[in-house]
């Protein structure tokens, strides 16, 4: 009976669902930036820590040079992830981000006159356990795995077992260097299951897709546009 009850409860979890991905409460610093005396906690909706410059004058930019994504190695990447895994994802997230952002701007690769440089690094990655991700979705009492994720998620903002991903990303005036914005964020992954988390990259791919469309998104804010703006889902 007992049997019959958990497959019944675990149906109904997948079928469920639940977010793919969601803001962290909280995140560090890896250096990347270098200065981040500007930042300032960010408002619901927005990146965790950030920095607009309210000299920039935004609208009078059409071109962006997008630079290839970084990936920091400093103590925030605790696993040892093959260089192939590392390589995919920052190669991901820059096709992510060109594919968003070429439909504003025109991409180009030289410094010159009404040009945004963005320089974007992932800092912090971590892979999800699919299994007991799937698993610990499964309500208490069916679940002693359930009660421990729901109560870290509620002291961290994040479910046992989930993936998560930090970036650090700047705009620069890319003939003068000028900063005019830059951010921290980070997402963890959702506790419902779904089709993506039944790889280990889910969640953090999750996050990237956000990232790249939630860019795209604050140009677009930046520029005074917003009834044009499609925020990211």
């Amino acid at each position: 009976m007992f049997r019959r009850t958990f497959v019944l409860v675990l149906m109904i979890a997948v079928l469920a669902g639940c977010a793919a991905s969601k803001q962290a409460r909280n995140v560090g610093m890896s250096g990347f930036l270098g200065d981040y005396s500007m930042l300032t906690k960010g408002e619901k909706g927005q990146e965790l820590l950030r920095y607009n410059n309210p000299k920039a004058k935004w609208a009078t930019y059409k071109k962006i040079i997008l630079d290839p994504v970084m990936i920091w190695r400093d103590s925030k990447i605790r696993e040892n992830i093959p260089e192939e895994d590392l390589q995919r994802l920052a190669d991901y997230l820059y096709s992510l981000l060109y594919e968003e952002l070429k439909k504003d701007y025109e991409m180009v690769n030289k410094p010159g006159p009404a040009t945004l440089r963005l320089q974007v690094a992932i800092v912090s990655l971590e892979r999800s356990n699919p299994t007991l991700a799937t698993i610990s979705a499964v309500p208490a009492p069916y679940n002693v795995l359930a009660l421990g994720s729901m109560v870290t998620n509620m002291v961290s903002g994040k479910p046992l077992f989930v993936g998560e991903a930090t970036i650090e990303g700047k705009v620069t005036d890319a003939l003068t260097g000028e900063l005019l914005g830059a951010a921290v964020d980070r997402r963890v992954g959702g506790k419902g299951p779904s089709e993506e988390k039944l790889t280990s990259w889910g969640d953090v791919e999750h996050a990237l897709q956000y990232w790249a469309k939630n860019s795209r998104y604050r140009l677009c804010m930046a520029r005074g546009e917003k009834t044009q703006c499609q925020p990211p889902e």
